[in-house]
């Protein structure tokens, strides 16, 4: 067929290395940006049949997200701007690894499998962050689309959350919002704002922010987006891409992992900060104290906070394995926190939107619920968004009238620390229960119970990344110092059983 002669010409500009093996997983493909032109014209051909397939428009994000800047990724995002389902992200390592004479064979063997309609039309959505090999990466990927007759729309420098919006709202047809980048702020903005209008008068320095950008897409389009907010935020932006390099001591993994302030950012004494990663769909908020202690805000605080606003049935507070609180609501709100997504059912807006219109509606009940309708109106439901989930927690604490001490102190974390550990597969690691327990490899989980029982209150889990051969180790213990030895020592049993690579993890202190 002439169509496929076409991918067999234009993928001989995109050649595999030889052996080269990579894996799609939670965050899609990431790895250094020189192994990846390949993978982008094959993510492209993968995303026209997933097109193809679902008759809707799919997404394809150039992103490496906190990865340093010389490293590079891509993700596939699905009609409504979720994920692409297991059994594609199957397809997406099948393809990426077949070598270059059995590229038609895997490609055809897809179309066979999930029974394609090559006749069917096929729409792309392409975005890219700001690393410097964005651009050529993401016209591999465009290469792809053609190659197999699809249409792109190239949106050009995006976060990965705006990319989601996009696709969600041309799928339906208009009904989640117009699917353009002046689409998104005009939407969300006027959603913070109408919540704003719930807030008594404020002062400047109530209304003043410090954000680290990370030296990425983040900071860019929050500048955008600015005189969207008509001052009642004033960002002070640092690490704003004019200088730094992307991620580079700076961003929300950054402060996260440290558990400090990044390089750039001047901050005062209470002053409320926050961190968004390199392709803005995490966010993390923190401060000092007179004392000079260091106080993070992280996925379990913001969710907290935000279930004080939606304190509504129906809604719940899906609590993170590292969660080291007690929230005293159990039917308040629904989060994915870390990367904070907060959903509200179909039924629930529904209900909602119901009760506005409803003139039986109360005055007291339809503030209410026109305060809910704002709140969905502002939350990117599609993904995790740094810059909306910003939106929501300014607008929950001006209504509020709560400052980041406040905030702090709705309850109180037990000392944790947070480390990696390099390793040479990160394949080796299966957990289970909510990644609170390592199945493989073996004794590795018998190893972390026996260091929990030496300390107090204590709990450690580990986890693979997503997105390179890194062992996250997690430990919460009654004091700092005892967080610090356990982390450490379950770091240990991760390099010895795991498969580290390099030198071994040092105390400490």
């Amino acid at each position: 067929m002439a169509q496929f002669e076409e991918v067999s010409q234009k993928s001989k500009l995109h050649p595999k290395p030889e052996g080269l093996a990579l894996q799609y997983g939670t965050a899609g493909f990431r790895t250094h940006a020189k192994h990846l032109d390949h993978i982008m014209f094959r993510m492209g051909l993968l995303a026209t049949l997933r097109s193809k397939k679902t008759k809707s428009t799919i997404g394809v994000m150039v992103t490496a997200s906190h990865n340093p800047e010389e490293d590079n990724g891509v993700k596939l995002t699905d009609p409504m701007g979720e994920m692409v389902t297991a059994v594609w992200e199957g397809y997406a390592t099948q393809l990426a690894n077949a070598e270059q004479d059995s590229l038609l064979k895997e490609l055809k063997d897809i179309i066979e499998k999930e029974d394609i309609d090559m006749s069917e039309p096929a729409s792309i959505y392409v975005g890219k962050d700001t690393r410097p090999s964005g651009a050529s990466l993401s016209r591999a990927v465009l290469d792809g689309v053609s190659s197999l007759g699809g249409k792109t729309h190239d949106y050009g420098l995006v976060t990965t959350p705006q990319l989601h919006y996009m696709v969600c709202c041309c799928n339906t047809h208009g009904c989640y919002g117009s699917p353009t980048v002046e689409g998104y702020y005009q939407k969300l903005s006027q959603a913070f704002l109408q919540l704003t209008q719930n807030a008594s008068n404020r002062t400047d320095d109530q209304k003043r922010l410090l954000v680290d950008g990370a030296n990425g897409i983040g900071a860019l389009k929050m500048r955008e987006m600015e005189p969207f907010l008509r001052s009642k935020l004033q960002v002070v932006l640092s690490n704003d891409s004019s200088s730094g390099k992307l991620n580079h001591m700076c961003g929300a993994d950054y402060v996260k992992v440290q558990q400090k302030a990044p390089q750039g950012m001047n901050m005062g004494v209470g002053e409320r900060c926050c961190s968004f990663d390199g392709d803005a769909d995490r966010i993390v908020y923190y401060y000092t104290d007179s004392k000079g202690c260091f106080h993070l805000l992280d996925g379990d605080k913001i969710a907290t906070l935000i279930s004080i606003l939606l304190l509504v049935k129906r809604l719940f507070i899906v609590q993170m394995s590292s969660a080291n609180f007690s929230p005293s609501d159990n039917n308040s709100t629904l989060f994915f926190a870390g990367m904070l997504q907060v959903l509200f059912s179909k039924a629930a807006q529904k209900q909602i939107q119901e009760l506005v219109k409803d003139p039986n509606t109360n005055d007291e009940r339809k503030r209410a619920v026109k305060l809910l309708e704002s709140t969905i109106n502002l939350i990117n439901q599609t993904v995790g968004d740094a810059i909306l989930d910003m939106l929501v927690i300014e607008a929950v604490l001006a209504i509020r009238g709560m400052s980041v001490q406040d905030w702090h102190a709705i309850y109180t974390d037990l000392p944790n620390r947070q480390l990696k550990v390099t390793v040479s597969d990160r394949r080796v690691i299966d957990t289970t229960d909510a990644e609170r327990r390592a199945v493989t490899p073996e004794g590795l989980q018998d190893a972390i119970d026996s260091l929990v029982k030496k300390y107090k209150t204590a709990r450690s889990f580990v986890r693979p990344s997503g997105t390179e051969d890194v062992v996250r180790v997690y430990a919460e213990a009654d004091t700092q110092e005892n967080a610090d030895r356990l982390a450490h020592e379950v770091s240990l049993a991760v390099y010895r059983l795991a498969g580290g690579v390099g030198d071994e993890p040092k105390p400490l202190h």
